[in-house]
Parts: structure tokens; C-alpha cells; sequence
């Protein structure tokens, strides 16, 4: 983002010479105030860089170009505005001559029709179609509005630039995505293998850390240290019944919050997958989902059993949405009801997404081993509420890194049993179910309440180059009806 921390555009404003240029001129005056007024930072040629500030010759495009390259570490993404038809070859020209590798929109002024004089019209609506010809001549990725044409002063052009400013931050923040994995897969997990490569060369680099390394350095640690107290002040705050806990799984559960801190810290990881049974119950006698409720609910996604992909999405799910992601398995039928079924974890979902959370412990691993050694859980029902949910995988065999997004429902159902737990409803959930099943896709899967998937399903498919199985998308979508949003089974 921007050094302001908001989403900075670099703006470029087309003209074409027989076109009223007052047009072009008023154009950018609305644009960049309407850009302000959502909290854009807007970096665009001004108006003693070139006549009226728009770009219209190779003079203008090599100016904007340059002005760009100089600010290339904080430009998000590019909006092209075109208040009249705009010079198609300029507008490519300064976006290939940048050398800037980020999203572009491409907006354009609507005519009015008792203004289709010489020297009124726009023909921005045509200029547009040029535009993008040329941008897919010169291999420029963008994307489009819903509408055609859109006025600056109506709401939808608001909500364009809401969009496409999310779409940026997903975009940014997934190709420069660290994400830390602790410990060794658990040898039962074959699902959650993935490919470091894969990811390295879609720009997310993958930090890893053995259990050993933190075990020490929490043994390292006082009882009595001020910052072991404020984080077992910390844990006792966040999830009822903490402090009826056992103590010793207490206090490990703190001295680990604050190795996982100062790593995430140190290594300016965005996301973390971390080993859990049974290593880490003989090792330090806890289980460490309270720990990593606490680090997602901080807004640095946590996911358990060395799920790389799984905290992966759970990050680019909050990139989209601003809010906590939470992992859960896709665990059991609803009765006969086919378009319901139980999400369970045993579980570390954030307590934000909760409502009810009380610190229990595992019942499952308790069957194997010492109850005492299984806190810290996170027991509760999920928030009823729309839900967005992910799930990333990596196709070694063909190259590929593949997706499954989509949109459901949490509900009131409740359910007599322990863990964290929802029911989610999903409209054709069996078509999802079959997807997931016969491609292969791990039995994992992130959500998170207040994400957008039609720019995850943007980020991943124009920008990043992902297959991408999007259930339930809108019907009524062009992209949809003619196939391009179909998933090939592996």
C-alpha cells in the first residue's frame, strides 16, 4: 500500500487531440476528488507535466511513465479514466514504458444524449474498446466495471473503485505473501503436502521452523518474565474459562504465543501453519489452538497441521474482506439435508467469529493421551451470517496452483458436540462436494465473514494465473455463461 497505508492508484486521465479537451480537463478534476473522497491516493501527472495534466501524446505517456517509475514502491494499481475517447496508444504506452507489474481498471465517461453535439460528445464508450485492444496487444492485464460507462458522481462508480482498490490489496498482498510453517508435517497428513516451489514462483516464500527451535527457546523463558505474564493475561482475557484451565497448559500456551510473536516479528511473516498432535502434546503437554485463535483474531492468519495452503487462503480471504479468517475441516452431513453440513475443529477458529467460546479440551486426542496434556481448545458455535470460503491447493504434476471459492451461510443450527463448530449452508452443495472429492482438494477449508469472492475469483484467475472452480458465481455473469469460469478436474 501507499506510505499512508491507503490503497494508492496511479492515475492516468486520456484525451485524444479532436476531442473537446476541457472535457478531459474537468474529467480529472472529478476523478481525482471522487478518488480522494474514497480514500485513494491518487499519483497522476499534473498540470504543468502536461497540457491540463491528461495524457495524449508520447511526450505525455514518457512523462507518466516516469512519474510512475518514481513512485513504483507505493502505486497499488493504475486507473485508467477516460473522460472523452482518449488516445489508446498513449494510455498503453505510459502503463508498458512504467514497468509496473499491478492491476488496472479501466473506466470511461457516459455521453448524454442531448449532448451529442461536435463539441460535447465524449465517445469515451467507444474509446474504451480501443483502450483495452491495445492493452491486450501489449500483453497489460485489466479489469472492467460491471457497467459499460459510468458517471464519476454515481454511487456504482464508488463502488467500482471500493472494488477494484480490494482487488489491489489482494493482488499485492498475495504475491509478496510470507508464510511461516512450524514444525514437520505429521506423517498421517499426506493432505496437507504442498509445493514450496509453486509458491515461490507466484511471489509467496515460505519460512519454516522446527518445533525443536521453539520448544527451546520457550524453555528459555521464565515463568516470571513480563512478557510470559502479559501474554498469560492476555489468553486468560480472550477465551472464557481459560483460567479453569491447568495451569502448566496455561502458561505453556503463553511462553508459545511468545516464541510464535517474536518469529512472525522477526521473519515479517503474514500467515503461519503450524504441527500439532501428537508432537506437540508430548513436547510441551498443550495443544496450541488457543494461541492460534489469538494470532487470527490479530488479523496474522494461523492455520493447524502444517496447512501452508490452508493459512494461505485464510489470508487472502482477509485481504478481501478486513476481517479474521478461520480454518475448519468440511467434516459431517446435516441430517438428510444436502445443502447443509458441519464445519468442525477441534478447534482454533478467532473468537471474533464466535458466538459463544469457552476453553475446553481436545476429546478426541484425550482417548490417547493424559486429559491434562489436551487444553487449550476453543469450544463454541459459529456467528449465523453470510460466510465467504477457500481452499488453495498446488498441482505439482501439472504446474498449476488451483482454487475453490464460494459463498454460504452460517445458520442458527446448533449441534450437541465439542470443538469449534457451524453449520454451513451452501446452495448445490453436493456439485461442490463432487468438486472437491474427484479433483482431490484437501479436506480443509478457510472462511472468513465479510470477504468478497468475485475479487479473490479476479486476483487469482487475471492476475495470478490460478485455476479457479467458483461455485454458486452469478449466472447473469457473460464470463459465466461463456465458460470461462468452468474447473477442470485434475
Amino acid at each position: 500500500m501507499g506510505k499512508s497505508g491507503a490503497v494508492t492508484f496511479g492515475v492516468i486521465i486520456g484525451n485524444r487531440d479532436v476531442f473537446p479537451r476541457e472535457l478531459a480537463a474537468k474529467g480529472r478534476k472529478e476523478v481525482l476528488s471522487r478518488l480522494e473522497s474514497a480514500g485513494v491516493e491518487a499519483v497522476a501527472v499534473s498540470e504543468s507535466e502536461t497540457p491540463s495534466g491528461v495524457v495524449e501524446t508520447i511526450a505525455d505517456a514518457e512523462a507518466c511513465a516516469r512519474l510512475f517509475r518514481g513512485r513504483s514502491g507505493d502505486i497499488d494499481g493504475v486507473f485508467v479514466c477516460l473522460p472523452n475517447f482518449g488516445d489508446e496508444r498513449a494510455v498503453a504506452n505510459a502503463i508498458k514504458w512504467s514497468g509496473l507489474d499491478v492491476p488496472v481498471f479501466v473506466h470511461a465517461y457516459p455521453d448524454e444524449l442531448g449532448a451529442l453535439s461536435n463539441s460535447e460528445r465524449r465517445d469515451a464508450f467507444c474509446g474504451k474498446l480501443s483502450v483495452c485492444n491495445n492493452l491486450r496487444q501489449y500483453g497489460v492485464k485489466y479489469s472492467l466495471g460491471r457497467s459499460h460507462v459510468v458517471h464519476p458522481s454515481s454511487e456504482e462508480f464508488v463502488a467500482d473503485v471500493t472494488w477494484f482498490a480490494t482487488l489491489c490489496r489482494v493482488v499485492k498482498g498475495v504475491k509478496n505473501a510470507r508464510v511461516g510453517c512450524l514444525g514437520a508435517r505429521t506423517t498421517a497428513f499426506n493432505t496437507v503436502r504442498y509445493s514450496e516451489r509453486l509458491l515461490e514462483a507466484a511471489g509467496v516464500s515460505v519460512e519454516t521452523k522446527s518445533l525443536l527451535d521453539a520448544v527451546s527457546q520457550m524453555h528459555k523463558l521464565g515463568d516470571g518474565e513480563a512478557r510470559v505474564r502479559e501474554k498469560l493475561e492476555e489468553l486468560v482475557g480472550y477465551v472464557p474459562g481459560t483460567e479453569r484451565a491447568p495451569k502448566p497448559a496455561v502458561l505453556a500456551s503463553a511462553k508459545l504465543a511468545v516464541v510464535l510473536e517474536e518469529w512472525i516479528r522477526d521473519c515479517r511473516l503474514d500467515a503461519v501453519a503450524i504441527q500439532c498432535w501428537p508432537a506437540m502434546q508430548d513436547a510441551i503437554q498443550m495443544f496450541p489452538c488457543n494461541v492460534m485463535s489469538l494470532l487470527s483474531n490479530g488479523l496474522v492468519p494461523a492455520a493447524c497441521e502444517t496447512d501452508v495452503m490452508g493459512a494461505l487462503a485464510m489470508y487472502a480471504l482477509q485481504l478481501s474482506g478486513g476481517s479474521p479468517s478461520g480454518v475448519f475441516d468440511w467434516n459431517n452431513n446435516f441430517g438428510d439435508d444436502g445443502n447443509r453440513m458441519i464445519l468442525f475443529h477441534c478447534g482454533n477458529c478467532p473468537v471474533s467469529m464466535m458466538s459463544e467460546a469457552s476453553t475446553g479440551f481436545n476429546m478426541i486426542a484425550s482417548k490417547s493421551q493424559e486429559e491434562r496434556f489436551t487444553y487449550c481448545t476453543i469450544h463454541g458455535a459459529m456467528k449465523p451470517g453470510k460466510i465467504a470460503f477457500a481452499r488453495l491447493a498446488t498441482d505439482e504434476i501439472n504446474g498449476k496452483i488451483r482454487a475453490v471459492i464460494g459463498d454460504g451461510e452460517i445458520t442458527n443450527d446448533t449441534i450437541e458436540t465439542f470443538g469449534s463448530t457451524g453449520v454451513l449452508r451452501v446452495g448445490r452443495l453436493q456439485d461442490l462436494l463432487y468438486v472437491l472429492a474427484i479433483s482431490g482438494f484437501e479436506h480443509h477449508v478457510a472462511l472468513n465473514y465479510g470477504a468478497r469472492t468475485d475479487v479473490l475469483f479476479e486476483a487469482f484467475t487475471r492476475y495470478l494465473g490460478w485455476e479457479v472452480y467458483y461455485h454458486d458465481a452469478d449466472t447473469t455473469d457473460p464470463a459465466l455463461q461463456a465458460g470461462t469460469r468452468r474447473y477442470s478436474p485434475w
